[in-house]
């Protein structure tokens, strides 16, 4: 490469670090980017999250329950005694008949049949008849929400007024043509639905306020309650939207029931509550109140549930307290609620309350990455377990105080993704300063000693060892008055050349560059042996050929000697380390050996060799062509050296060989070595 060249390719070329760290610009991508992945993987795995926020969310009513006794609403059980004295379910209709007779006689305000008591029977009218005299009663009738079924058993009956089952009328409930409610003969007798709504895990948090069939709506069980209570003819209702912030979707109204506000979701559910305890439910075996051994004081003038609890009448659902709830607690959760005008429910912009709080997760996590280093390193990896569970408990302190469901997953979720994906960002930006520091490091020092400083601690400690070692020291020669001469960026053009040519053909032949200092480099080969001295050798000769013909000679300003490179090469022992404070280290390389390499090649100019060996490094070169240049006492040093020098041949061809053998040399003659007495080598 000539100068010119060299000037243009690394003297005014601008380079780009590629392994700069992202600005905020991408911190703000980063988190956009977890945004859409947030969705994605809402959208993928949809059922699942929403088992697990109903599953958690729970958290607010499961681990703050209510103890207190629910007297209003109390359960009789058809329970596995109750089956073992009386026999299996379905039981007779006089044995139901006397059931309900019993708990009429206990003083039962109403009596609400969480059963089916589908197809007409034996004994169907001494039912009829016990129901019809007791104070007020309500049958269960099950619409066919699932899929495949298509059963028409019994009549439904007792359906809304007011309520459209048409499509684009507004709120569309379930809808189906199957059904299994009671005979015709009990039509008289007031009915409510218990469809529930079975959620992935199977479990029932949601009962549909409505089920239209045939094109009419049906009232749940709980809701038939309210509307048997208030003696009303005809059952009308009313659904508006919600409006303000906070409201639910929809509204649902009795006119028979003024001030009532019944909240719905989107799809026209109600939510049950969970937040009384299973045991604040009280029950009662229904063979105890046949048999008049019970409490019956607990029936009077409440509203009781009549309801299976035995495993064999299969309606065992799974909640957040019980893996295996009997379905009569569902519906007592449910006119408890009801009766207390506090049902839980999610407000319409629930959704967008969610968006905020994952928009200010967003901020606070911008704020934690663009902060101090010390503080992003601590601040992120605690944001993300810190954010997910503060979405959560944002959810049960509403849930415990306002009995708003307003849901967790989609801040969580968000907080998530993107503190991990921050924290990455910031573990790549901390592995590329890493890397970079060690790569500027390491073009200041050999690679083991700037690795050795990267990994390690400072101190103010001595840390250096002692090593044997071949020193070659290089120089380039008139740089001063070449540098007074030409400009500045010249001078450093020329320079950098010499430094950056020489240091590939030093690390080709095996050794390092220990340092530049001004216009001269000391490169070190570890060990004083024959390869060492020999890559030593081939290296120094490599220097004067490619350095000759490329920069030095072709390269004299008018007036001025030519650029000359002069090389020394000697071996001994060393001490190579740091030294200094621990703010402020130095590494180094100390020694006699240090001295006499510099001193030695200080002496080519002086006996005009452009290459000198020491004695212990020639003797390692026994089987090659070198001269002795007699004697010196050397500047600065007591004791005297002889000195030697390569036989090069004078031909640019061989002179650009680095080979020691063959062409590198006039002939391979050994060395004409002689040792001055008093020598201490």
């Amino acid at each position: 490469m000539s100068i010119r060249s060299f000037l243009t390719a690394y003297s005014f070329k601008q380079y780009a670090d590629i392994h700069q760290l992202p600005p905020r610009g991408g911190r703000l991508i980063m988190l956009v980017v977890a945004a859409l992945v947030s969705v994605v993987l809402l959208l993928v795995f949809r059922s699942g999250f929403e088992v697990l926020e109903e599953r958690l969310g729970a958290l607010g009513w499961t681990l703050f329950a209510d103890e207190t006794l629910e007297k209003r609403v109390p359960i009789v059980a058809i329970d596995e005694r109750s089956l073992a004295e009386i026999g299996p379910w379905p039981w007779t209709r006089p044995q139901v008949a006397s059931l309900v007779s019993a708990i009429d006689s206990a003083g039962a305000q109403l009596q609400l049949h969480d059963i089916v008591y589908p197809e007409a029977k034996a004994g169907d009218e001494e039912l009829l008849s016990a129901l019809q005299s007791s104070n007020g009663v309500l049958l269960a009738q099950v619409p066919g929400l699932q899929q495949g079924q298509a059963t028409q058993a019994g009549l439904m009956t007792h359906p809304l007024s007011g309520i459209s089952c048409n499509v684009g009328s507004g709120l569309q409930f379930p809808s189906t043509s199957s059904y299994l409610a009671a005979p015709a003969s009990f039509s008289a007798v007031a009915k409510g639905h218990i469809a529930p709504v079975i959620s992935a895990d199977g479990a029932v948090r949601k009962t549909p306020a409505i089920v239209c069939v045939d094109n009419q709506a049906y009232p749940a069980l709980a809701l038939a309650a309210l509307l048997q209570a208030t003696n009303s003819s005809t059952w009308e209702a009313s659904i508006t939207a919600g409006r303000s912030f906070l409201d639910p979707a929809y509204i649902l109204q009795f006119s028979a029931y003024p001030g009532l506000d019944i909240p719905l979701d989107s799809e026209g559910n109600l939510r049950i509550s969970f937040a009384s305890s299973p045991a604040a439910f009280r029950a009662v075996s229904a063979v105890d109140v046949i048999n008049g051994t019970a409490d019956m004081s607990m029936l009077s003038g409440q509203w009781v549930l009549v309801g299976g609890t035995a495993f064999g009448m299969a309606d065992i659902v799974p909640t957040p307290y019980d893996g295996a709830t009997p379905g009569v607690e569902l519906q007592a959760r449910l006119l408890a609620s009801l009766l207390d005008f506090d049902i839980p429910y999610t407000p319409k912009f629930a959704l967008l309350i969610q968006v905020l709080v994952t928009l200010f997760f967003a901020t606070l996590l911008y704020f934690i990455a663009n902060n101090t280093e010390r503080f992003t390193a601590y601040g992120l990896p605690v944001a993300v377990l810190a954010l997910p569970l503060a979405a959560l408990l944002l959810h049960i302190q509403l849930l415990q105080s306002q009995n708003f469901w307003l849901g967790w997953v989609v801040p969580a979720l968000y907080s998530a993704v993107a503190s991990g994906l921050l924290l990455l960002i910031e573990h790549s930006r901390v592995r590329a300063e890493r890397s970079r520091v060690f790569g500027n490091l390491n073009s200041y020092l050999p690679d083991d000693i700037a690795r050795e400083i990267a990994y390690s601690v400072p101190n103010s400690n001595i840390n250096a060892k002692r090593c044997d070692v071949t020193l070659l020291s290089a120089d380039l020669r008139n740089f001063s008055a070449f540098g007074e001469a030409r400009a500045p960026e010249e001078s450093a053009a020329v320079l950098h050349f010499f430094f950056t040519r020489a240091t590939e053909i030093i690390e080709q032949h095996g050794g390092r560059v220990h340092e530049f200092k001004g216009d001269s480099l000391l490169a070190v080969w570890d060990g004083h042996h024959q390869l060492a001295a020999t890559a030593a050798l081939k290296a120094a000769i490599a220097m004067q050929s490619d350095l000759s013909d490329s920069l030095l000679t072709n390269f004299a300003p008018n007036g001025l000697e030519p650029l000359a490179l002069g090389v020394g090469i000697e071996q001994g022992p060393a001490l190579i380390g740091s030294i200094g404070p621990a703010h402020r280290r130095s590494h180094t390389l100390l020694g006699d050996t240090v001295a006499i390499t510099l001193r030695i090649q200080e002496m080519t100019a002086d006996i005009a060799q452009p290459i000198l060996i020491g004695e212990c490094a020639a003797r390692q070169l026994g089987d090659q062509a070198l001269e002795s240049q007699g004697s010196y006492l050397l500047s600065g040093l007591k004791t005297p050296h002889v000195l030697f020098a390569p036989l090069l041949n004078t031909s640019p061809k061989l002179r650009a060989s680095s080979g020691i053998e063959g062409e590198g040399f006039s002939s391979p003659q050994a060395p004409d070595l002689k040792l001055i007495k008093g020598g201490h080598r």
